[in-house]
């Protein structure tokens, strides 16, 4: 990336919304400017999973403002991420669409471990280079990611469903401390956190660093106090304990180095840092300044470990996993290519968007069988789950959910995907699919030379149709795959876009 660029990072979190921006210099980001607002979002989840109207317009008017500073940014620029609490929210869709509206920009909901990865990511760039093995931490208001990794390469992540947030408003949601709220309160966190401990014992790290959030917050009361600076220890933590089982409430807390927008959260925040002090056996925690804006900027830059597309490792990591038969997979997908290619063309103003497309419909052709060791008459239903459920790096939870739409409508009737073929993007992909799935069904690759797929425009007389030309007597020599064509064909006359299939 050329110097000068401008880069900006959004971090949609459960407590506060951040904006970083600056420009590249050499080769490095440089900050200029950096924005955060307490939109304490997590908090707005009513008891059905849904934000509450209050919420959603909090949101609203602090991506608003964030908008405004980006105005003249390009796409490319730009990114902006959301977690746990849009993870959770089950109108995520209704806040998003207007969301990315007013900030300018899409906003991507990432999975648990892309959040993990992230963070470390932002946290590995901002230490010196060093083979110590590292556990980095992060605690966020609904969630806590935990990550191993030597350098710039991460090895282990995950992320628990716990969080400064969630565990103030469960166990000291009246503002009052108690010895016993505290006790109740690290009980439950490492019963979230207890999976955690075969896989990030003392014995697989070297040193502990914490990521901004509620450590920083207890790493400032403690400095302020007089504790070292930049680091966090068990004595620490229980001094900090007594202070706020002295003071009883969060009304009469006064410490230094507590700003106010984080007394609400203390409580919650502090047990859990106890929880995995005691779980992890951590006898000092280090401070670091990365943290996931940073990571998203680095993977920006292009400077992070992985090189080539995560996405495509991910991909390539899914199809190990269940042991799908690679070679089919990418003889549908180079079939499905050249016929999204024939529907779409290229010009100069959509080429990104056709390549974006193509990229999405190789991912799915490649996975397209990923349900197959499960049920053989109904992989495609099994596929769909599992990637709507998995977590893959590098993917956003929109991208994971375009490509189980595409594994489940691969086969099978078009009706279950009637409301998401409005998506002309996901029709053309979907269609090029299953006559790529249709065309390779001998599982050797197919003679398609001389199919053409053409798409004729919607008129206010006419519905908008596909048509599959074949040459002259190609169904003579090709009679299973012509047969299969023509059911094809019966499918899409069903719906509000046919197919023809026609031979010239």
């Amino acid at each position: 990336m050329q110097t000068g660029n401008r880069l900006a990072a959004v971090d949609l979190g459960s407590n506060s919304f951040r904006l970083e921006i600056g420009i590249v210099d050499h080769g490095e980001f440089r900050r200029t400017e950096y924005l955060k607002e307490t939109v304490r979002q997590g908090a707005g989840l009513d008891e059905d999973r849904n934000l509450t109207a209050d919420a959603m317009q909090s949101g609203w008017d602090c991506l608003a403002r964030f908008g405004e500073r980006l105005a003249g940014f390009n796409a490319k620029e730009v990114r902006a991420v959301a977690t746990q609490t849009l993870r959770e929210a089950r109108n995520r869709d209704v806040f998003l669409s207007q969301a990315s509206s007013i900030l300018g920009f899409p906003i991507d909901v990432i999975s648990g471990r892309e959040e993990a990865r992230l963070i470390y990511q932002g946290v590995a760039h901002l230490l010196a280079p060093s083979e110590e093995r590292r556990l980095v931490i992060d605690i966020g208001g609904r969630s806590t990611e935990l990550i191993l990794g030597q350098n710039l390469k991460p090895s282990v992540m995950e992320s628990f469903r716990v969080g400064s947030i969630a565990w103030s408003t469960r166990y000291f949601q009246s503002g009052n401390f108690s010895r016993k709220s505290f006790e109740i309160a690290e009980i439950a966190a490492k019963a979230v956190l207890d999976e955690a401990l075969d896989a990030y014992a003392s014995d697989q790290w070297d040193v502990a660093y914490g990521s901004a959030g509620t450590l920083g917050a207890i790493g400032d009361v403690l400095l302020a106090a007089g504790w070292p600076q930049g680091t966090i220890t068990q004595e620490g933590l229980d001094w900090l304990l007594d202070k706020l089982i002295t003071a009883q409430s969060v009304d009469r807390l006064k410490l230094a180095g507590l700003r106010d927008d984080r007394k609400p959260l203390i409580g919650g925040g502090l047990s859990v840092v106890r929880a995995l002090f005691s779980l992890l056996n951590i006898q000092e925690l280090k401070q670091s300044n990365g943290g996931l804006r940073h990571g998203l900027l680095f993977d920006m830059l292009g400077t992070t470990n992985e090189a080539s597309d995560l996405r495509e490792k991910s991909v390539l990591r899914l199809a190990k996993k269940f042991g799908i038969d690679t070679n089919q997979g990418e003889r549908v997908s180079q079939v499905a290519q050249a016929l999204l290619t024939q529907i779409n063309g290229f010009s100069s103003a959509d080429e990104e968007l056709s390549q974006r497309n193509l990229r999405k419909l190789h991912w799915a052709s490649q996975l397209h069988e990923i349900g197959s060791h499960i049920s053989h008459s109904d992989y495609h239903k099994h596929g769909a789950y599992i990637l709507e459920n998995a977590d893959a790096m590098g993917f956003s939870l929109a991208e994971m959910h375009r490509l189980s739409l595409l594994v489940l409508g691969h086969r099978g009737k078009l009706r279950k995907l009637e409301a998401d073929l409005q998506d002309e993007s996901l029709r053309s992909q979907l269609v090029a699919l299953r006559i790529a799935v249709i065309l390779c069904h001998a599982r050797r690759d197919p003679s398609y030379s001389g199919l053409v797929l053409t798409r004729s425009k919607k008129t206010n007389s006419s519905p908008e149709r596909l048509q599959l030309h074949a040459p002259a007597q190609w169904s003579q020599e090709y009679p299973q795959s012509a047969y299969r064509l023509r059911e094809e064909a019966s499918a899409w006359q069903k719906t509000l876009w046919p197919l023809d299939f026609m031979e010239d």
